[in-house]
């Protein structure tokens, strides 16, 4: 199993210098780098200081000019949000300056408000139309001269320039979470992104279930890869679990405010609505979050881990950015890459060198 670094540039107060948020995350990225994770990602939001990411690829720019060999993706862009043929050339022409480093994840998107304001009111479910229309254009885009004529998109004969610089394109990954998905995103050979929230590991269960449904059903396929995302925390005393656990209860308000529009958001700075709304939802009582999330002591979190590299995972994605302060984030990267990874690697050569903060 390997190991993906997901983190957003987060800013929870209006005090706080985005020039530092950053710097931070450039760090963060660049430990990731140095400690041997595979891949960091870049989310696509808009509007919202909980996620600062309006230019995803140009982000990835910025952590390709400052890393050696991380390879870096989109999780993800939001189909409905972009023309193909633009976002075929960017994509393409972030692949060619990173050197061939692009991981392209692509999706329906996920928050109302969002879709509000920026397609028009749209209902995001119906994101996962626009994104199986815009995959296959982007492929052949990415080929050569393409005329399209769809449901969602029009266009005389095109090609994207520049090409990709990895051939025939770079991998694709497609978030998934219904059994539909599944089964579209085999068929077009793409790797799948899972995130259980914080429900249990049951739900991990299920998706790679869905996930070796679709395979058997789509026989001849060749087989993508699975990975699945957590609020990740590691830290040295096991009574240190309330920190990372409020900070994750406090940032489940806020995501469903803005997947529900239940709250408001000002000037960026989303609202948290009171969880005890959902009290029904065993998801969010604080204890099932200690045990469901990759909260713990090293020893804690490898035990964890060893569930999913038992159930097929190919990749586990350390999501870091829900809210926690920066400190905290750098401490728990480092006791990860140090103290958790090498009880991963394969072979004494491959284990990941110790980070300093």
């Amino acid at each position: 199993m390997k190991f993906t670094l997901v983190i957003n540039m987060e800013r929870l107060d209006p005090k706080i210098s985005m020039r530092d948020v950053a710097r931070e995350v450039l760090e963060m990225v660049q430990m990731a780098d140095a400690g041997g994770f595979e891949i960091a990602w870049a989310a696509e939001h808009h509007g919202i200081e909980m996620t600062v990411s309006p230019g995803p690829f140009q982000l990835l720019a910025w952590w390709a000019a400052h890393t050696s060999r991380i390879r870096l993706g989109t999780a993800v862009v939001v189909a409905p949000y972009w023309h193909p043929l633009k976002l075929a050339g960017e994509a393409a022409l972030f692949d060619l300056l990173s050197g061939g480093r692009l991981e392209f994840g692509i999706g329906r998107g996920a928050y109302q408000r969002e879709f509000d304001r920026l397609a028009g009111g749209l209902d995001q479910r119906v994101g996962v139309a626009y994104m199986q229309e815009m995959l296959p254009v982007l492929k052949r885009l990415w080929e050569g001269d393409y005329a399209h004529q769809g449901q969602y998109w029009s266009f005389p004969t095109a090609t994207s320039v520049p090409k990709p610089l990895q051939k025939p394109h770079p991998r694709v990954w497609v978030a998934a979470r219904d059994p539909g998905t599944f089964d579209w995103a085999v068929k077009n050979e793409c790797s799948i992104m899972t995130w259980a929230l914080s429900r249990p590991f049951a739900e991990v269960e299920l998706y790679k279930e869905r996930f070796e449904t679709a395979l058997k059903q789509n026989p001849g396929v060749k087989r993508p890869a699975f990975m699945t995302m957590r609020h990740t925390s590691v830290y040295q005393r096991p009574g240190d679990w309330e920190a990372p656990v409020n900070a994750a209860m406090r940032q489940s308000g806020q995501f469903e405010n803005l997947f529900k529009n239940l709250g408001g958001v000002t000037n960026g700075f989303v609202e948290t609505v009171d969880l005890a709304a959902f009290a029904q939802r065993n998801e969010f009582d604080p204890l099932a979050m200690k045990e469901n999330l990759m909260f713990g002591t090293p020893d804690e979190v490898i035990k964890k881990l060893k569930r999913y590299e038992a159930l097929g995972t190919d990749y586990f994605c350390y999501s870091s950015a829900f809210g926690q302060p920066m400190v905290d984030q750098k401490r728990s990267l480092a006791l990860f890459i140090k103290e958790v990874m090498p009880a991963f690697a394969e072979t004494p050569a491959s284990r990941p060198r110790a980070v300093a903060i």
